[in-house]
């Protein structure tokens, strides 16, 4: 119900910053649902979608097949982490659009150089908390399972990366969120295509209910993705709250 509270409030707020300032800044509610409709009757809005979810989708799923082993090995092989986890940070601080040039060159401008882009966005909080969460591990736990007779691979099956489990996960929800954030940027740079192409042409050509509309879709596709990673640790996690089952 807050959240429903909240969402009316934004409405009611967006309805007066519509009427208050000079028309057609901000495009009211009404006016951002006709032109949603128009470009969902024109197929303009589905065929951005299509090609944005595609480039989020790639970068994101090979960030988490790369990003989860390796932080893994660098918490479990302490000389691994400490030799690389300063190099890891540094590349995590540097703005990913600095590299954008050089992949174009590498990759040129189609879908191959934008999941790149994307990749190399998601990948380091995947990576960084992954290496957190299995330094995390209890170790009187862990001390616990060995002395049952566990083995490594049952250990880390059972103890370490359960327990991983909350850092995993808030490291794949902001690998997620800043990886959508270079979809757009991916396609602002490199083929002008999908949702990213349209956020360009509409607020270029100062048409702002239509712009209004794609920024809309793009805070839906995250809150989407980051609320569904959430249940996914809620559902994997019961066994950390016996009362939630």
């Amino acid at each position: 119900m807050a959240r429903i509270g909240f969402l009316v409030l934004l409405l009611v707020l967006w309805t007066w910053a519509s009427q208050s300032v000079p028309r057609g800044i901000i495009p009211s509610p009404v006016a951002t649902l006709e032109a949603a409709q128009r470009l969902w009757a024109a197929g303009r809005l589905q065929a951005a979608l299509g090609d944005s979810l595609t480039v989020f989708a790639s970068g994101f799923g090979l960030a988490a097949l790369v990003g989860i082993p390796v932080g893994v090995l660098m918490g479990s092989i302490r000389l691994l982490g400490r030799a690389l986890d300063v190099f890891v940070y540094a590349l995590a601080a540097t703005p990913r659009v600095a590299f954008i040039p050089l992949v174009i060159l590498l990759l040129g401008l189609g879908l191959e150089a934008k999941t790149f882009i994307v990749f190399l966005g998601a990948v380091m909080p995947v990576i960084l908390n992954t290496y957190a969460g299995v330094q995390d591990a209890d170790a009187e736990l862990v001390e616990m399972a060995r002395s049952t007779g566990a083995g490594q691979a049952r250990i880390y099956a059972h103890v370490v990366l359960p327990g991983a489990l909350p850092f995993l996960v808030v490291g794949l929800r902001l690998g997620a969120t800043i990886g959508l954030i270079n979809t757009v940027v991916a396609e602002l740079y490199t083929a002008v295509r999908g949702l990213g192409g349209l956020l360009a042409l509409y607020g270029n050509t100062f048409r702002m209910a239509e712009y209004f509309v794609i920024v809309l879709t793009l805070s839906l596709i995250g809150v989407v993705v980051t609320e569904g990673l959430r249940l996914v640790e809620l559902r994997l996690s019961r066994w950390r709250n016996p009362a939630s089952r």
